[in-house]
């Protein structure tokens, strides 16, 4: 499918800025390493690509990543002063726990992915070192999250499917089979569903506090104080590359571009539609194009002001994507406890099938969704 009238691109024109809204996360189902995002800055009026946010002559090291960085720095510390004010032992808001983790990983992941773009324009070693310990406590702070949202998708798919008659979408059946066969698959699926959630609940439940467990562990740590030292320390200092070449347009420029082409080859390197929605060995590949549409955006948002509003479905339909391939498996992985109940185990295995049609759905949206000139199947 190719969509011909939008091609991305990240380097600006000259010319005034247009006025651009401020970024803000919008989490559905939000995953593990971040959720979808809002895009307030939009493409221009030919539809042929993002509209600039500055002249091409001050994308400089100094004037434009040096300011995110800080400013992403200011978050994180931010983030991690609300989480700490809302986890003692006599706080009741854990919403608002939730809310700093989240905004504590969000700035976590734009420093790192930044870095990870922009590392020639940074002094390297320290770039590198930094990226690896922000990767590490973005990974630690969204199990916990991931396990909560896993455990939920499952449990209300669950409910759905075990209803007094299954969706359509999910449990149609082939033309020719008589309802005496519906009524029976509905009764074993309803004797299995109740073990079913009370299986997943006891496997994801425990999974989660041990998740909790590892961060609490994991913010006590003196590798956690020496993150947030290097961070404070960002917010005042960015380390830049030496001599003169960190400095120019180009040294911004063409490592956007270098992250947007590896995200356009990643999405045309997508399996075509109908291609085997039930290989799991397939959705490497999505993930893949999902990590370079983040790292795209990020850089997206640093030589143009902000995030392209056009990505925001794609987004969307990668998180709803991860989302259900990691419940699928959760699923799969259930069904293989020993000694399981043949109605637990058909449940378990028709649930997994339900996620696999998630899966092939939030492609389906990605699909019609993305706005780019990209191949993205065959014709």
């Amino acid at each position: 499918m190719r969509r011909p009238d939008q091609q991305t691109t990240t380097r600006p024109t000259t010319g005034p800025a247009p006025e651009t809204g401020a970024d803000a996360d919008a989490t559905a189902g939000p995953p593990p390493d971040g959720g979808a995002e809002g895009h307030p800055a939009g493409p221009g009026p030919s539809g042929a690509g993002p509209s600039a946010a500055r002249p091409a002559g001050d994308l400089t090291t100094e004037a434009v990543l040096a300011p995110y960085l800080r400013a992403q720095a200011a978050d994180f510390l931010r983030s991690l002063r609300l989480h700490h004010e809302h986890s003692a032992p006599a706080e009741s808001g854990g919403q608002d726990a939730a809310a700093a983790t989240r905004a504590l990983r969000r700035a976590a992941r734009r420093i790192s992915g930044s870095l990870h773009t922009f590392r020639a324009a940074l002094d390297p070693l320290w770039a590198d070192q930094l990226r690896t310990e922000l990767t590490w406590l973005s990974g630690i702070l969204a199990r916990e999250h991931a396990y909560a949202n896993r455990l939920t998708r499952l449990v209300e798919a669950l409910h759905q499917l075990s209803g007094p008659a299954l969706p359509a979408a999910r449990g149609a059946r082939a033309a020719g089979e008589g309802a005496a066969s519906d009524a029976q698959g509905r009764a074993a699926l309803g004797v299995g569903a109740a073990r079913a959630g009370a299986l997943l609940e006891r496997r994801l439940t425990l999974a989660r506090t041990r998740s909790h467990s590892a961060a609490l562990q994991a913010l006590g740590s003196s590798r956690f104080h020496a993150v947030a030292d290097a961070v404070a320390l960002l917010a005042s200092d960015v380390p830049l590359a030496p001599g003169p070449a960190g400095l120019t347009a180009e040294a911004l420029l063409e490592p956007a571009e270098r992250a947007e082409q590896r995200l356009l080859a990643a999405v045309a390197a997508l399996p075509p539609e109908d291609f085997e929605p039930y290989n799991e060995a397939q959705d490497a590949a999505w993930h893949q194009a999902r990590l370079l549409l983040r790292l795209h955006r990020y850089a997206h948002e640093v030589v143009l002001g902000a995030a392209d509003p056009a990505l925001a479905a794609p987004v969307h339909a990668l998180d709803l994507h991860r989302d259900a391939v990691e419940a699928a498996g959760a699923a799969a992985a259930a069904a293989r406890t020993p000694r399981i109940a043949p109605a637990t185990a058909y449940a378990l295995g028709v649930l997994h099938a339900d996620q696999r049609h998630e899966v092939e759905a939030a492609r389906a949206v990605f699909r019609e969704s993305w706005p780019y000139a990209t191949v993205l199947s065959a014709p």
